[in-house]
Parts: structure tokens; sequence; C-alpha cells
């Protein structure tokens, strides 16, 4: 085989069901020049048995690990530093990608000598079949420059699956030992690391299965301290790379984000959560240590109300924070989406 061109990580974990279904539009990928690297991560079903079959099958493309249980964040590291790709991208199990996922995305990468490519992708309910949402399309086919004074790199999406990185400026990161928001943090990594140039492409080439078992219903306390802590460790780390200052006000909108807005709501579906001092206590945290929150320019009337409904909601989330009654916040939303079926994406 030529030089590796994308690395593909799949971490795997008891995924029988649904494994065959991503492999499939892997091995058949339009892109000749491809590693599928297959990480066990300690299956008890017969997933070992499939990627090993796989790998006996397609010997030039599969490659299978085995290694004891960690957990999905421990199997993608292993896996990354397997990877010898120009670029590597990263797919759960139970998904499935379009058989041009990879070619698409490294001509996109090659053609603007990006570090990262984007691509559009769909959300599908596992039970039904049902699209139930299309997003990273809007952009269109497009090439930008990662700018530190621009939300942009915090709204994109950061979900592993939809992108290809360019290898070299991520492979001594590490994803963090806890579940949720590493997509975000391995993202924010890499423009850290260096990465300049982004590309888009609106093509649909990943489908995400939804399953009732989803993070947002069964977040916990545990979830929201470790989101606190690995907040501040990527604040450490700009300021041990001497970008701190210019990469503040990105950071302090982050954090206000992701634990003011996304995971408050998640949380609150924990009954054992008193969601009044929960947000309490985050406000605090944000004060002591994202000390810029409370006056970002991106949360300004005159940043968000130009941009549409979405950024309206954040600014009136963020005002509501400002007025010490953030639970009205949660429970608003709540009722949106369990009463109404209405989500607005943040």
């Amino acid at each position: 085989m030529n030089e590796i061109k994308v690395s593909i990580v799949v971490p795997v974990y008891n995924a029988e069901t649904f494994l065959t279904r991503c492999l499939e539009p892997l091995v058949n990928q339009t892109l000749e020049e491809i590693e599928i690297i297959c990480v066990d991560d300690g299956s008890k079903d017969n997933s070992a048995q499939i990627i090993d079959e796989y790998a006996r099958k397609y010997p030039q493309k599969i490659k299978s690990f085995h290694k004891e249980n960690g957990g999905e964040w421990s199997a993608r590291t292993y896996g990354l530093k397997k990877a010898t790709g120009e670029y590597v991208g990263f797919m759960d199990n139970d998904d499935v990608p379009e058989t041009t996922w990879a070619e698409k995305l490294y001509q996109a990468a090659k053609k603007n000598d990006a570090d990262i490519a984007f691509c559009g992708y769909d959300r599908v309910d596992l039970d039904t079949g049902k699209t139930v949402a299309t997003e990273m399309t809007q952009y269109g086919t497009m090439q930008k420059q990662v700018d530190f004074n621009d939300d942009f790199i915090v709204y994109a999406n950061p979900s592993l699956w939809n992108k290809i990185y360019r290898r070299e400026l991520v492979k001594d990161a590490e994803f963090l030992p806890f579940r949720g928001c590493n997509d975000t943090l391995f993202l924010i990594h890499s423009y850290m690391e260096g990465a300049k140039k982004l590309a888009f492409i609106p093509d649909v080439l990943y489908h995400y299965y939804l399953r009732s078992s989803s993070q947002i219903h069964n977040m916990n306390r545990q979830d929201i301290d470790n989101l606190k802590k690995y907040l501040l460790v990527t604040k450490e780390n700009a300021i041990q790379k001497g970008i701190y200052e210019e990469f503040k006000d990105c950071l302090d909108e982050m954090a206000f984000l992701h634990l003011g807005i996304s995971w408050m709501y998640m949380v609150s579906y924990d009954k054992s959560v008193n969601m009044r001092e929960m947000t309490k206590e985050v406000t605090h945290y944000l004060d002591e240590n994202f000390t810029g929150w409370r006056k970002s320019k991106f949360f300004k009337v005159s940043h968000c109300f130009p941009k549409g409904i979405k950024f309206i909601a954040i600014w009136g989330v963020h005002l509501l924070y400002r007025m010490g009654i953030p639970t009205v916040y949660v429970w608003a939303y709540r009722f949106l989406v369990d009463q109404l079926k209405i989500d607005i994406k943040w």
C-alpha cells in the first residue's frame, strides 16, 4: 500500500450488534490509502472476534488491537498513538460513514492545505431510522483561518467523527479520563497546538445514531466536577504555551456555554441534584476561574442579535445568570424540549 493518507480510529466495546454495519463502509472507502485502527477495549461479547476476522480478510486496511477495558477515551488515545497517516479521524463503532467520507475530507484538506477538514452529518433515531437533524452543512464549501477573536471556533461543532485532523498537530494529545466534552477539548487542543486553517464541505458523510441511553439523560455531579477540572487544565495549557491572553475571551465563552448552558440542562435530569445550588456553584466557579464571562464581548447585544435566534437565546441565558436566576433558563428549556419538542442547538 502507498503511504497512508488517513488513519481512522474506531474504539470498540460490546458492539457486536452494530459493528459490521460500521466496518463495511470503512473497508469499502473510495480512498485506498487508509488504515482502519480498531481498538477492542476489553469487550465481553463477540466484538473482538469480529474485528480480528475483518483484519484477516482485509489485512492491508484493518489493524486490530486489544486492550483491557479503560473506557472510550483510553481506546481513542491508544488508537491515536498507533496511527501513521497524514491525517487522522475518529468514528464511533455503532455509526455509519459514507464510503466517500475519507476521500472527500482528505481532498478538502489537501486542496486548502487545511489542518482540520469538516463535513456535514445527520442524526438518526436508532429505533425508527428517521433522520432527526442535519448539521454542519450551513457553511457550504468554505475555508477559514483560526482566529481567537472570532467565536466561530467555539461554535463550530466539535464532534470527532465529522472531521479529520493533521496528525502531526494532535499525535501527542490524550483524551481525558471522563465522559463528555472530550470532543470539544480535543478540538481546542488542536487550536492551541497551532491549527491555523480549516476547510468545510457541506456533504453529509456521516450518520450518527441516537440512543435512548444517551449521556443527555444520565449526566451526574461527577461529570460536572470532571468538566470543571479539565477546563482548568485547558486554561493552564494556554498559559504554559503563552497564548492565554490571546485565547482568554474564547476560553471564558467556552466555559460558560458548556457549564452554564449545555451541562446545566443535562444534569437537571438527575433528580438527586439541587439545581438551585448547582447553578449557584457553577456561577461561583466561573467568577473565580473565567473572570471575563460576565462582560464578554461575545455575549453582548450587538454581537448576538444580528446572528439570529440561537445567539439571542444565548444572550438571554447569559442575562438570567447575571440576574442571579439561571434556574429559570433550565426549566424553560426543559419545557421546550420535553413538552413542546422544540430543541435549540447550542
